[in-house]
């Protein structure tokens, strides 16, 4: 297990607020270097000298579905941190990956929480197709997280999740990526698979008898699971060892009795869902405060 100060050194908070976070299954973490996991030049800085942390403030900006199984974008920005010892290299971090902290982490395996915020979905989002269906809130999904590279180039995530506020299901993700270092850039693509248990699926893609009574345009749907796949790929431009820069796009379909409610269906929505952003990362040092 790793000692306090370690575990400050890997955690990224990510502030945000409203529909900040984003999509699916997303969070809010980002894209980061490479040495972890292979072999690069330190930068200068980054020599061994555990009284000195390197700090790394990070702007990002997104375009989502406006909530879940919308058809309609919008764009949302949030800034990030990330503070680690001079020595530590930064782990790589996808951009969907939930927040996360360490708890354990060594070159092949790390364990820890991990939390997601799920956007909402409300009235005013569409007015011309959702009357009468009732609003879902966003939704905090706290859980458990753990990450494993059978090779140095391959990333593996797994993400088991609750809802407690918004929704009260049972969520789950896993996430592979296939990581391919060069001097100064780093691309990264894999695959994504999400599911949920018959009260996430049926807060977000059901409608009751009551909804669909008032709406008029809909029937009565009640689906009894949510799963979805999809691909996320991302880019990371190192220049130098105090700026970065990410750019970043994924697909998700949303799949089985989700994909066929009449909430994801033209002209409601869409079981396609897009994602596309940037990030921008300042890095500088400064003496540790613990």
């Amino acid at each position: 297990m790793i000692s306090p100060l370690q575990c400050l050194s890997r955690f990224r908070a990510v502030f945000g607020a409203g529909a900040l976070l984003a999509a699916y299954g997303t969070a809010a973490a980002s894209a980061a270097d490479l040495g972890a996991v292979m072999p690069r030049p330190i930068p200068t800085f980054a020599q061994v000298d555990p009284s000195t942390w390197i700090v790394t403030l990070s702007g990002s900006l997104q375009v989502v579905p406006r909530y879940p199984g919308s058809s309609d974008y919008t764009a949302v920005g949030y800034p990030s941190i990330d503070i680690r010892r001079v020595g530590e290299p930064r782990r790589f971090s996808a951009p969907d990956d939930g927040f996360s902290l360490s708890l354990y982490d060594d070159p092949m395996f790390r364990i820890g929480p991990t939390v997601r915020v799920v956007p909402g979905r409300y009235y005013g989002d569409d007015r011309a197709h959702l009357l009468g269906i009732r609003d879902a809130r966003f939704a905090l999904e706290p859980g458990v997280f753990a990450e494993f590279y059978p090779v140095s180039f391959i990333r593996t995530r797994v993400e088991a999740r609750q809802g407690v506020y918004g929704h009260h299901g049972t969520v789950g993700s896993v996430a592979a990526d296939y990581l391919i270092p060069t001097d100064k850039l780093l691309f990264s693509i894999g695959p994504r698979f999400n599911i949920g248990d018959a009260s996430f699926a049926r807060k977000y893609f059901g409608v009751s008898p009551t909804e669909a009574a008032i709406n008029g345009r809909v029937t009565v749907y009640d689906p009894r699971s949510f799963y979805s796949a999809g691909v996320l790929g991302a880019v990371t431009y190192t220049p130098n060892e105090t700026w970065a820069y990410t750019a970043y796009a994924g697909y998700t379909r949303i799949l089985g009795a989700s994909g066929d409610s009449p909430l994801v269906r033209r002209p409601f929505g869409s079981p396609d869902q897009f994602l596309f952003g940037i990030k921008i990362d300042y890095s500088f040092t400064t003496p540790a405060l613990l």
